[in-house]
């Protein structure tokens, strides 16, 4: 149950570009030319959370649900949700802590240029990343207060949460669990949400669609579903794959802000998208120069996640020393600006996902591996 898919792979890449480009806005790119003008104006890239959600949900559900379901009493739920929450830990955690408390350092050390934000905002940010409360931080400061650099965090924030509840749910509704899924998934997507703060930053309906996604997955109508018209046809694959990608950020713009519904259909795209991945059959794209690139990125892209903020403000202050004192980074520095947090990124990247990520996940994964042999030992 842990091959990795490679058209999940490929979503997770873009996904993951969508927010880099996304986050450039303000915190990388003060005064965007034409082009920057442009996207930034007709596109909206914070839908690549969405489809990171639904991604995590299948993922994790397709492995986590069916051990819960193999359960039989209530001591062994928690052996397996105990042992799911440590490997979780370890492979999230480490990572999230280092760079927060990079971020904090960066603006202790950088002060005077300011561009890492205040110490009273990145010492909250700090604290709500810390302890997985940062979408709530996010929806009482957004547009009050500064929120400092670690504003990202919300969304590693609500899938903590939503993870630390998926278990009891899926424990306490048994064979129910798809239906009262659906239900939460339905409430959501009528809910006014483009109005509140509250309902945004605690939104899980692409996380809820990955979880029925697979669940549905091991049923024979999943695979009577599957897009078979798709093997022969490359152009189709690329059509199809451009389409709804271009849907995804078209419909994240900010135009048409008051479509009720453009949260919902956002998580519904990312769902198809997700679907079609799901069958590891490479409908998405076939094996490619541009894939290979996107599955780098894709395998990187919790580091990436984790690293752009710092990127992009040390970008920022590596140019505040290179320049003359008042220099006004206006769109004639934004190539320079780039290019050199394109390359801080894939380094930052690279450290933390060859370094802390992997030996971590390979840690955490032990612990667990000691945990049931020494439970099995028990019971034997």
């Amino acid at each position: 149950m842990n091959h990795r898919i490679k058209d999940i792979e490929l979503l997770r890449g873009i996904a993951v570009l969508f927010v880099l480009f996304e986050h450039t806005r303000f915190n990388l790119i003060g005064q965007p030319g034409e082009i920057f003008a442009y996207a930034y104006s007709h596109f909206g890239f914070w839908t690549g959370v969405d489809l990171f959600f639904v991604i995590s949900g299948f993922v994790i559900a397709r492995d986590l649900i069916p051990r819960l379901n193999r359960t039989e009493d209530r001591q062994g739920f928690f052996s397996v949700a105990i042992r799911f929450w440590i490997r979780r830990a370890w492979r999230l955690w480490p990572s999230a802590w280092l760079w927060l408390a990079l971020l904090l350092l960066a603006a202790v050390a950088f002060k005077k240029s300011g561009i890492f934000g205040s110490l009273q905002a990145n010492l909250d940010g700090t604290l709500a990343g810390f302890l997985n409360y940062a979408n709530f931080r996010l929806m009482y400061k957004f547009g009050f207060e500064e929120l400092g650099p670690a504003f990202p965090y919300w969304s590693l924030s609500l899938e903590e949460q939503f993870y630390l509840l998926l278990p009891i749910i899926a424990f306490v509704c048994r064979r129910w669990i798809s239906g009262v899924l659906i239900v939460l998934v339905v409430l959501q997507f009528f809910a006014l949400r483009n109005h509140s703060l509250l309902l945004m930053q605690t939104r899980s309906d692409a996380l809820l669609l990955g979880v029925l996604l697979a669940i549905w997955s091991a049923h024979r109508g999943y695979r009577r579903l599957e897009p078979i018209f798709l093997q022969k046809r490359h152009w189709v694959r690329f059509a199809l794959l451009a389409i709804l990608v271009a849907g995804l950020a078209v419909i994240g713009t900010e135009q048409p802000e008051n479509f009720r519904y453009r949260v919902g259909v956002v998580a519904l795209i990312s769902a198809a998208l997700v679907w079609i991945a799901s069958y590891d059959a490479d409908y998405l794209m076939p094996d490619n120069p541009l894939k290979r690139v996107l599955l780098w990125i894709g395998s990187r892209s919790y580091a990436l996640y984790l690293t752009h903020m710092p990127a992009y403000l040390m970008s920022r202050q590596i140019w505040y020393w290179i320049t003359p004192a008042g220099t006004v980074f206006d769109q004639t520095y934004n190539l320079r600006l780039i290019l050199t947090a394109a390359v801080l990124v894939i380094a930052f990247s690279e450290i933390n996902y060859r370094f802390i990520e992997v030996p971590l996940r390979a840690r955490g994964k032990k612990i667990v591996d000691r945990m049931g042999e020494r439970q099995l030992q028990f019971q034997t």
